[in-house]
């Protein structure tokens, strides 16, 4: 994980950083790990299918942006999904799935407490995706569980593998 550097919400929301955004996590500041070509392809894949999807389903989908998870703590999931267009710049209102895409240089003690704090937000679906080892996982109460394919059976949407990274 990058450096961290200290400030407050309203500077924070009022900032654009050189490079990818920053979240904010009760005061500090903190850089992302930046992903490789294989991860950069994944987010752009999740955001097409789904805006395949937008006129049957509904489903607005969103790449890279704030979202305020509690009062001092702003995530930026690598895709996020809506039921319905979000009505603030912002949102706080926890969108239908979280998607975070594995970087090389991401460790299990930073994505981990990421994953439950979407859970713990409110985010129904919270997947995560693995380039590198073309894996899918989904998380919530029972913890990180691998699958072969994400679904919203709701909005009738399947998402294989190949679907995301493509052929072997």
């Amino acid at each position: 994980m990058g450096t961290k550097t200290l400030m407050s919400v309203e500077e924070y929301l009022h900032t654009s950083f050189d490079g990818a955004d920053r979240e904010y996590l009760d005061g500090e500041v903190v850089e992302r790990n930046m992903g490789n070509d294989s991860h950069s392809a994944v987010p752009v894949e999740f955001a097409f299918r789904f805006r395949l999807q937008k006129d049957r389903t509904g489903l607005h989908v969103r790449t890279e942006s704030r979202h305020r998870v509690s009062e001092n703590r702003f995530r930026i999931p690598d895709v996020a999904v809506f039921e319905g267009k979000p009505t603030e710049q912002v949102p706080s209102d926890p969108p239908l799935v979280a998607i975070e895409i594995l970087s090389p240089d991401d460790r299990v003690g930073y994505i981990m407490p990421k994953l439950e704090e979407y859970r713990q937000w409110g985010v129904r679906y919270v997947w995560l995706a693995d380039p590198e080892n073309r894996n899918f996982f989904t998380y919530g109460d029972a913890g990180l569980h691998q699958v072969n394919e994400f679904s919203l059976p709701e909005h009738e949407i399947v998402l294989t593998l190949t679907d995301i990274f493509g052929e072997k």
